[in-house]
């Protein structure tokens, strides 16, 4: 590229790219992504890394703002937090971005005509994270610089859970490097995993806390939510939604996208954790439940007691198919991938519920799930990540 790192540019911006940057062009056409541009505006940015045919920039000044653009509420936001990238955009404005990324994404990398893709149910813009993973900074709690690995200190945060704020503000953390604290809104109780060591920690005497290394040693420390009615089980180590809306929200679009199947057949939840999907959407049939994370299977077990559920400790590139009316799929950030659609193909499935955390995947899934049958007929978001460029979607696909 003609452009080198260090330069300032004046750009307009033009759309959100998948990822949340504002994709900008210089005078003689060069694609150059802007973090915290808005489509419309116009900006002054300083290039950070220039590659064959695009380059990263860095906002340096708001020329001409677009009407979406608002005064950040929280305070960290000026002194360079990274913790909420979208802190400056309004937040319907942000929900069209998002939807309009998705579609996006389905179009150009899934090549989908015209998809629908749903705005979803609202959920609450502040107080939601049940699950903050903060960085520690002389024995204090914070989070890293956007763009950068520096770390700041906090001493509020306006998305996370009040019982989490509460941590955040008030927890001391000794010697620790960072610190993931966790909380179930229907019961209450808390946990701190601290890495690597819980030296010298002052925390209220409710909470739970466990280090890497008491993990490593063969302790175990959880706490238990609600959702849907059900009760489950989330050790320190296993994954969850970060909030508890969200997880509620995601099972009701699950269920949706699933509507028209066999009532009664059986169930195959792929990447399925701690067993979220198959104890509710799953509840009434017979699930095999396929998850590589020993800590979720271990959980996964004690939340589907009872049921008709087969729990497997397998990667699912590994594991082989059994047969299903239904494939319940939530893959990590990268997405399916092409052996993992050929394993859902073997199911005999007709109907698949794909939960995606990340639009481009989609996009990507959606044309390999394409090319051997299955039929896009919508996706929703739901966005559990206000004030981030960070998407969840529900996908249904038919065949």
């Amino acid at each position: 590229m003609s452009i080198e790192p260090g330069e300032l540019h004046e750009l307009r911006a033009h759309a959100i790219a998948v990822g949340g940057d504002a994709v900008c062009r210089t005078a003689d056409g060069q694609v150059v992504f802007v973090g915290g541009a808005l489509p419309d505006e116009v900006v002054r940015a300083r290039i950070r890394t220039t590659h064959a045919r695009y380059a990263h920039a860095d906002l340096v000044e708001v020329l001409d703002p677009a009407p979406e653009r608002i005064v950040p509420v929280c305070p960290h936001v000026g002194r360079g937090c990274g913790g909420c990238p979208w802190a400056h955009v309004d937040l319907d404005a942000q929900r069209r971005a998002k939807v309009s990324m998705i579609a996006e994404a389905l179009t150009r990398l899934g090549g989908l005509v015209d998809p629908r893709v749903e705005p979803g149910p609202a959920l609450a813009e502040a107080g939601y994270r049940t699950t903050v993973r903060a960085a520690v900074v002389d024995g204090r709690a914070g989070y890293r610089r956007l763009h950068s690995e520096d770390r700041l200190s906090v001493d509020s945060c306006r998305i996370a859970h009040p019982r989490i704020e509460e941590l955040l503000a008030h927890g001391r953390f000794g010697t620790a490097d960072e610190v993931t604290l966790r909380t179930g809104v229907a019961t209450g109780e808390r946990l701190a995993l601290v890495h690597p060591h819980a030296d010298r920690i002052e925390l209220p005497d409710d909470v739970v806390v466990v280090s890497s290394a008491d993990l490593r040693g063969g302790r175990r420390a959880w706490i238990h939510e609600e959702v849907a009615g059900v009760r489950f089980r989330i050790s320190a180590q296993s994954f969850f939604q970060s909030r508890a809306d969200g997880a509620t929200a995601l099972v009701a679009e699950v269920a949706r996208a699933l509507e028209g199947a066999d009532p009664n057949g059986p169930m195959v939840d792929l990447y399925g954790g701690v067993g979220l999907f198959a104890a509710t959407v799953g509840r009434h049939r017979s699930v095999t439940l396929v998850e590589r994370s020993t800590s979720s299977v271990a959980d996964a077990r004690v939340n589907l007691a009872g049921l008709d559920a087969k729990v497997l400790r397998v990667a699912v590139e590994r594991w082989r198919p059994s047969p299903a009316s239904v494939v319940v799929a939530d893959p990590p950030r990268a997405g399916l991938g092409r052996r993992a659609v050929e394993r859902i193909g073997r199911t005999g499935a007709h109907h698949l519920a794909l939960v995606s955390c990340d639009a481009g995947s989609l996009g990507r899934d959606a044309a390999l799930l394409a090319e051997v049958g299955w039929r896009h007929e919508g996706s929703t978001l739901v966005d559990l990540f206000p004030h981030t460029p960070h998407v969840e979607v529900v996908s249904r696909f038919v065949r």
